[in-house]
């Protein structure tokens, strides 16, 4: 009797504690009042199921209404995601088996079909919730089936410097991003968001996202050029207009020149905007173009894009934009913008700058420096220039002088700005640059620009070895010591160099002795030629990155009677990628072809691995 009684008890509290749990609070009802486990549990025994195109809906559940839905109708395994996606719901565990085992009914007539492309079309045209249908879809096996010639990018390993994913999961993290975009208020998406509203057929860009690296099926190389013919037939089968074939078009085979543009050009330079605008032709495809390549990029690896990247890519997108609606007319814009700003400077009326000298440094400067110089930085350099032209009464010669240094933080780049103004001579910047990695930082760019009076003003970004803003006292003092060693007394920096570099392995001038061979798409490359569109001769290289390369890939230039006018440096995972615009020291001895082979010889010798000197 006492073990019955005992059962007893333990079955009554069991009951008590059951029912205490389903009284638990699990939300709330459309009044604001709670609702329990149990309330809910009973609510949904009431629940009515909505019957659509097959399927059944109980809350946000869909599952088959029959076994034979795929086989009454193939269309909708298509059709399936595009209710989903409506629906804001999900396939349940069955809906998602029987789809799998449905696969082989997506056949050509399925392709063809006007239902199924509609559908299709529709799943891509919901902005901001594109990605987790389409992933579901590709998890399940129906994008693969129903786009075939997608399906050679499915779990295809990239062989590219760049890229972490495989080619169809990039694919969707790029199309992951372009739903950010739509969706999200981080602020450096906000002003795609803006761009793609100005575009007539916003949206369009998830297919061009879809289709941009289907070419990497027939290998990397060329891809871009494959795409094209490869998506051809697809946009046809998908009923997209002319134009939109069009666009597309011109965007896969276009989709790595927008940041190749700014990576190897100086976007302050008018004619880099007008080369730009001549590729694209016009703004409809700039806008995309503009979107595209940065969902391309943060689709590829978390790390690849950062502030300073977006602030060139924004750059070249609003001068081309500019040039696009104003042709010619764009340069009476800059003058105009250009006068302005001068009367501005003139009214702060900054103590110890007269007018004459605001006036002169206008004058003295080419129309490039004032496209991106905003007026605070413009004002910095008077002031700069001002302090040099002082020195000089106390100065036994130009040579010595000392160059006149201002550091200034970027928070929102995270980067640190330094401008040095000082008087032009053979081998300043790379003097500087080597200045700089003496002082043991990381140089992201530079501008390097001269006052027709010989005044160079140059401007370089950089950072401190584990990146961000240098907030090293010594380092500044370092450089500022260095520096005005080298100009003076023409010291050979690369000794120095050699021995900082070892203090800091992550900068960029890590020494690296392995000579390990760079990756296929990163083969060490010295291009020299003339760019006709813009006027300019230009020296591309890429090479494993060394001790003290850039110093002494600038003093080669140097050495063979030329003068850098623009460096637009970059290191990616030990790779170096620098873009130098030059020109002949001498204004009588012209650039011949000559001259060039030399220096493109002498330039290869360099950045061959086994090239690196001893320090002495």
């Amino acid at each position: 009797m006492q073990d019955y009684y005992r059962a007893a008890q333990t079955i009554f509290r069991i009951s008590k504690l059951i029912e205490s749990r389903l009284a638990l609070t699990i939300g709330r009802d459309a009044q604001g009042g709670k609702v329990s486990l149990r309330e809910s549990l009973l609510a949904s025994r009431f629940r009515r199921s909505k019957r659509i195109d097959g399927f059944l809906l109980r809350g946000r559940t869909l599952s088959a209404e029959k076994p034979d839905v795929f086989q009454e109708d193939p269309v909708r395994l298509i059709r399936v995601f595009r209710h989903c996606q409506q629906l804001e719901g999900e396939l349940d565990f069955h809906l998602q088996s029987l789809i799998r085992a449905s696969l082989v009914l997506i056949d050509d007539n399925v392709r063809a079909s006007d239902a199924a492309n509609v559908s299709f079309r529709s799943i891509l045209s919901e902005a901001g919730a594109v990605f987790p249908t389409l992933n579901m879809m590709h998890e399940l096996g129906v994008l693969a089936h129903f786009i075939p010639e997608f399906d050679g990018l499915t779990c295809l390993v990239q062989h590219e410097f760049y890229h972490r994913y495989t080619a169809d999961v990039h694919t969707l993290e790029a199309i992951r991003q372009l739903d950010l975009i739509f969706t999200e208020a981080e602020p450096i998406t906000l002003k795609y968001r803006e761009v793609l509203h100005e575009s007539s057929e916003p949206t369009l860009l998830y297919l061009t996202l879809l289709l941009h690296d289907i070419g990497k099926a027939e290998g990397i190389q060329g891809h871009a050029e494959s795409g094209v013919r490869i998506a051809q037939p697809i946009l046809e089968r998908l009923d997209v207009s002319a134009e939109g074939r069009e666009l597309v078009s011109f965007v896969i085979k276009n989709h790595l020149a927008m940041a190749r543009f700014w990576q190897k050009r100086d976007v302050d330079d008018p004619q880099t905007a007008a080369a730009f605008a001549e590729l694209v032709g016009d703004a409809e495809r700039l806008r995309h173009l503009y979107v595209h390549t940065f969902c391309d990029a943060r689709g590829t690896a978390a790390s690849l894009w950062n502030s300073y990247k977006d602030t060139l890519h924004t750059s070249l997108f609003r001068a081309t934009l500019q040039r696009l609606n104003l042709g010619d007319a764009v340069h009476a814009t800059f003058e105009k913008k250009k006068q302005m700003t001068q009367q501005e400077l003139i009214s702060r009326k900054t103590p110890g700058i007269s007018s004459d000298e605001i006036v002169a440094h206008f004058g003295l400067l080419p129309e490039r420096y004032f496209i991106q110089t905003d007026a605070d930085e413009i004002a910095l350099h008077i002031q700069m220039v001002n302090r040099l032209l002082k020195s000089i009464a106390s100065a036994d010669s130009v040579g010595s002088l000392k160059p006149v240094i201002e550091w200034q933080d970027d928070l929102n780049r995270s980067l640190t700005v330094v401008n040095v103004v000082t008087w032009d001579r053979a081998g300043l910047f790379y003097k500087l640059a080597g200045a700089l990695s003496v002082a043991g930082l990381s140089i992201l760019g530079a501008k390097v620009i001269s006052r027709s009076d010989h005044i160079a003003i140059d401007t370089f970004y950089v950072v401190e070895p584990g990146r961000g803003v240098v907030q090293s006292a010594s380092a500044q003092e370092l450089f500022a010591k260095t520096i005005e060693s080298a100009l003076v007394s023409n010291k050979d920096l690369y000794p120095e160099i050699v021995a900082q570099s070892k203090k800091h392995t992550g900068s960029r001038y890590t020494a690296t002795t392995t000579g390990e061979v760079l990756h296929s798409s990163f083969p060490p490359t010295v291009e020299v030629y003339h760019e006709l569109a813009m006027q300019r001769t230009i020296v591309e290289i890429q090479a494993r990155d060394q001790i003290g390369l850039l110093y002494r890939l600038a003093k080669a230039i140097s050495d063979h009677g030329f003068d850098i006018t623009f460096a637009r440096i970059g290191t990616e995972r030990g790779v170096a990628i620098d873009t130098f615009y030059i020109e002949s020291s001498e204004a009588a001895q012209p650039i011949d072809t000559a001259r060039l082979e030399t220096l493109r010889d002498t330039l290869t010798e360099i950045i061959k691995p086994t090239s690196v000197p001893a320090a002495s």
